[in-house]
């Protein structure tokens, strides 16, 4: 796996410019935003911090100066998976890249070291534990005495944050490659860092003097819709039936039995779903996880376990069936929908049980009290998303420092904008009923209370003799659901884990229920129900469907020859790309995106046969 190449391996040779090695190598016949700043200082020798939203092209910003620079890039990636994907795709360019982690045998392993060391490879890539082996350090500082190290890559660099969804403790020990190596340029990647994150990744691993570059995390294609939970099995399973038929797609649970549940459903009626969590043995994640990286259609159904690191770019739907704890989280996970910048969908069920489920999590978790606050902090940011009667993407913009200006028109609120009321009687007789409860009922009980509903447990508690029975009966119960669920996203109220859920007041309910404090709500109205149009791009216009079929059949055969993953030969938007223009030469071929020289030597005599064929 790491023997030498022939004549066409990309090796640092003086003379290359970034963008030709950008067009020759990957096949692109220009920059995106700040990589080509990013290019030229990393490939000068300059440290950076580069926070890009998936899919933003992160991996060109140390890939090319690896390749422009002498002697091998070391990539520091937390995940098998993104490793082993992102060296066979480098491999398909010509480009001689190895990993080292757990998967290997010795004699792999033993094979991998002594082509690093006698300088065969353009880059590595290797689990953080791994880096900081003795053994491991012993070869970087041979190399670095020999002027033999590029650049180090810390990828995911969020993982170093304590305050993140994603911390990996052996991150901790990166702040090393400074230390010993200090003449070698840094280049730290991350997708999710809110500004509290970018500076924790900064003092942590030593990059004070870095330039930071930070891209717009707004990704347009990207749909994002949050709708009341109730039934959410059905809700999933209409949504994925109405919209993304034979997608491939994530659908996020927070519990293992969860999962194993919902995967079973769905399996159950007719959706290729496939369950994976941290519970399961190792064979059968695996398993999973090559199916939906490999196969067309699958639906993962998962615990936050899955994602980070998949780096597959045709996942067309991100579904959540439980609320994420933070918006940070939210932001990550919905961002591997859509990598390829076609047309995606992030959509999420979201109820009042939700919130209480997370905050006892919070309460009863083992950090501080710093901890806690600031996890609280978090998932208060990502109610106010959940809640709000505005454009979500400027919500979720807005929370990173971005500011999007205008409504987007690609979220469920700006296409079909919610209502809004004032809700301060409603809310006033919500709190009175939690108080004349004694704070120790949850909603569903308070509902049947407000609502006049004689139940035995009502009458088990003498609540049908409260001043507050039937107070509420003019008002529906899906309408009381959402009052109670703002109540608690604005503050008025709060979950109470040893009261196994009820609700309690808060200082801040004093001012409404004495009149001084104005309560003003979205009204939960059902959507419309019409089906979502499929968008297209100008990546589809004037595609031929019959002959873009016929090609990713013809990518599966190449990619099951070479057991690497479909999106390893040729992404999506390439093969849509070459369907639209129909090239009769190889130069014409060569100047389609994603063809470099190395596939187009490879691959171009049998794409250039296909399209004969289907003329005749």
């Amino acid at each position: 796996m790491t023997a030498r190449l022939n004549e066409a391996a990309i090796t640092a040779r003086s003379g290359d410019t970034p963008l030709h090695l950008l067009k020759t190598v990957f096949g692109h016949p220009a920059f995106r935003g700040a990589q080509e700043e990013i290019v030229a200082h990393v490939a000068g020798g300059g440290d950076a911090l580069v926070l890009m939203p998936t899919g933003g092209g992160k991996s060109l910003c140390y890939q090319l100066p690896a390749l422009l620079r002498e002697g091998t890039a070391v990539v520091v990636s937390p995940l098998i998976a993104l490793m082993q994907d992102q060296v066979a795709a480098l491999k398909q360019l010509g480009v001689r890249a190895a990993f080292l982690n757990s998967t290997l045998d010795a004699q792999e392993s033993s094979a991998v070291k002594r082509a690093l060391r006698t300088g065969e490879l353009d880059l590595l890539y290797v689990a953080p534990e791994r880096l900081v082996m003795d053994s491991m350090l012993e070869t970087l500082s041979e190399m670095y005495e020999g002027s033999r190290l590029a650049l180090f890559a810390i990828d995911e660099a969020h993982c170093v944050s304590q305050w993140g969804h994603d911390f990996r403790p052996e991150y901790l020990q990166l702040s090393l490659l400074h230390e010993r190596f200090p003449k070698v340029p840094r280049i730290a990647l991350t997708a999710t860092a809110d500004p509290q994150t970018r500076t924790e990744i900064i003092r942590r691993l030593q990059l004070e003097d870095a330039r930071v570059f930070i891209s717009s995390f707004d990704r347009p294609n990207i749909r994002y819709a949050i709708v009341d939970k109730h039934e959410a099995r059905e809700q999933l399973l209409r949504f994925i039936e109405e919209e993304h038929a034979g997608d491939a797609g994530i659908v996020y649970c927070l519990s293992r039995k969860k999962v194993d549940e919902t995967a079973a459903w769905l399996a159950g009626h007719g959706v290729r779903a496939l369950a994976y969590h941290a519970g399961m043995d190792a064979a059968g994640r695996a398993a999973h996880q090559e199916r939906f990286q490999r196969e067309d259609g699958v639906v993962v159904v998962a615990t936050i376990a899955f994602g980070m690191g998949i780096d597959k770019p045709d996942v067309r739907f991100v579904a959540h069936l439980d609320l994420p704890k933070s918006i940070e989280g939210y932001y990550q996970e919905t961002g591997r929908a859509g990598r390829d910048g076609l047309p995606a969908d992030a959509w999420m069920t979201y109820g009042l049980g939700d919130v209480v489920q997370l905050r006892r999590m919070l309460e009863q978790s083992e950090g501080n009290e710093d901890f806690r606050r600031v996890s609280f902090a978090k998932l208060d940011a990502l109610l106010g998303l959940c809640e709000t009667a505005s454009c979500r993407r400027v919500r979720l913009l807005d929370y990173f420092g971005e500011h999007l200006g205008a409504p987007c028109g690609n979220c469920d609120n700006c296409l079909e904008p919610p209502q809004t009321w004032d809700a301060t009687d409603a809310a006033r007789k919500a709190l009175s009923c939690i108080y004349r409860t004694e704070q120790r009922f949850g909603a569903v009980h308070l509902i049947d209370v407000l609502r006049g509903k004689a139940t035995d447990r009502i009458s088990q508690w003498n609540h049908d003799k409260l001043a507050v029975f039937g107070i509420g009966a003019d008002v529906d119960e899906p309408t009381w659901r959402g009052v109670f669920r703002q109540l608690v996203a604005l503050g008025y109220a709060r979950p109470d884990h040893d009261a196994f859920g009820g609700l309690r007041l808060t200082q801040a309910s004093r001012a409404v229920l004495k009149g001084e404090q104005q309560v003003e709500m979205r009204r939960q109205l059902a959507r419309s129900g019409k089906k979502a149009k499929r968008r297209t791009t100008p990546d589809l216009a004037g595609v031929d469907a019959d002959l873009l079929a016929r090609l990713k059949a013809w990518r599966t055969d190449q990619a099951r020859e070479q057991s690497v993953p479909p999106y390893v030969v040729f992404h999506d938007s390439t093969l849509a790309a070459i369907a639209a223009v129909r090239p009769r030469d190889l130069d014409a071929l060569s100047t389609i995106p994603g063809i470099g020289e190395k596939k187009l030597e490879r691959y171009g005599p049998a794409l250039l046969q296909l399209l004969f064929d289907s003329k005749s």
